[in-house]
């Protein structure tokens, strides 16, 4: 049995989503637990549905939820040609969904309504690919991941309750009367059947939870590169194909901020020893990356940029050292509002941090933070993260940047610069 998993570029178009059922019927014999993303780019235009809606401009969000609507529908009336009427009639539950939380007023943090709002884009791509499968004769089942995939509420960055889920995944996928099923990536659900994500690009874990708990063959990652690169080819033309990878340099790639896999994909997947291939779906033909167990050695210098960072600034109000006490406080504050610094350096009554640019995270940050420490804020900063880094291409891909911190160790260079 394979776990596949197709990103949103994959299915962004008629002849894309055409181009999958292509690769998947390459596999007809086999057994495949297949998890889509949203189609393109929906999440992000969900996202400003999300931020219209909890900033109170109601007619502004249904607007553009309504265009998101019709995408779906033009997808699904000019794909289907016997099955659009069901499809239709699903597709319309999940818009109704929407709807009638986009017509309340927000009396909830952000984060859940982000989730209600954005996980819609998983079930609609999947309820429209689902249906083309078997339209063109490749039977599927299709599922809803919320019925299977049980979280606790830490609304976008949910965590799995393995239990619950392992029985869950073992009651309702055996393979027994059908080959194929079709879910959702990204998504799961409370106890109470509120829709909770699991983290953006949380697809690829979600293909992992299912490979860990069916003990798959594979994982395989359909995606619109080569295989996992050096860097990411759209910023740097340079950029190679690296066909072989460890778990363990993924992760540290992905902790740094590499998108090309999720980070929390990895741990499902090491611990029963499936192999995770990154292939692409342009040329299926391609070799793509392999990441398994094995220690890959002589890797080129591997660089990472995360764009929209912060700098934080904390400085010891009475000149104390900011030892034990403020740093444990410190990580508290981390705790309780779930932020994840990207660079910490610590001095002797001060310490500096880097941090995404999430603005209701910053007010956060700052209000707890302003009781231990005098805090300032910089924006508009670019992290630049080289693993196996050397003397030229360090060189190199600092030249020119206003670097106002650096972090060195043996294997990873850091640094944090004005744009």
């Amino acid at each position: 049995m394979k776990v596949f998993k197709f990103g949103g570029a994959s299915v962004q178009d008629i002849d894309k989503v055409k181009n999958v059922a292509g690769i998947i019927d390459g596999y007809a014999d086999e057994q495949l637990m297949i998890i889509i993303s949203a189609m393109g780019k929906t999440t992000n235009a969900l996202e400003k549905v999300a931020e219209a809606f909890f900033t109170g401009n109601k007619e502004q969000a249904l607007q553009l939820f309504t265009i998101v609507k019709q995408q779906h529908v033009n997808m699904a009336k000019y794909l289907l040609v016997t099955h659009y009427n069901p499809c239709y009639a699903q597709l319309t539950d999940f818009f109704t969904e929407v709807e009638w939380l986009l017509h309340d007023k927000p009396v909830r943090e952000y984060d859940y309504y982000y989730d209600q709002i954005v996980c819609v884009g998983e079930l609609l791509s999947t309820c429209i690919v689902s249906t083309y499968l078997n339209e063109v004769g490749i039977t599927n089942k299709w599922l809803d991941i919320r019925d299977i995939v049980r979280t606790d509420n830490n609304f976008r960055d949910a965590a799995v309750n393995w239990k619950w889920t392992e029985e869950a995944v073992k009651r309702e996928i055996t393979f027994e009367d059908n080959n194929i099923y079709i879910t959702q990536g990204f998504i799961g659900s409370t106890d109470d059947n509120e829709s909770t994500t699991l983290g953006r690009e949380g697809s690829d874990f979600s293909a992992a939870i299912f490979a860990n708990i069916l003990d798959a063959e594979s994982q395989t990652i359909w995606k619109d590169v080569e295989g996992v690169m050096n860097a990411d080819p759209k910023a740097f033309p340079e950029a190679v194909v690296l066909h072989e990878l460890s778990f363990d340099e993924v992760i540290e790639m992905a902790y740094y901020g590499a998108q090309v896999i999720h980070p929390k994909t990895i741990k499902p997947l090491h611990n029963k020893g499936i192999p995770l291939h990154v292939k692409c779906f342009l040329d299926s033909s391609l070799p793509g990356t392999v990441i398994t167990k094995k220690n890959i050695k002589n890797l080129p210098p591997i660089y990472v940029v995360k764009q929209k960072q912060v700098l934080v600034h904390l400085h010891s109000k009475d000149f104390s050292f900011v030892g034990d006490e403020p740093i444990i406080a410190l990580y508290q504050i981390f705790k309780d509002i779930k932020i994840k610094p990207n660079l910490i350096q610590t001095g002797a009554v001060s310490l500096q941090l880097c941090v995404d640019d999430r603005q209701d995270k910053l007010e956060q940050l700052a209000a707890a933070a302003s009781a231990i420490f005098d805090v300032q804020i910089e924006k508009g900063l670019e992290l630049l993260s080289i693993r196996h880094y050397d003397d030229a291409t360090t060189a190199r891909l600092a030249e020119g940047k206003q670097i106002i911190l650096q972090q060195k160790t043996l294997d990873t260079l850091q640094v944090l610069y004005r744009i």
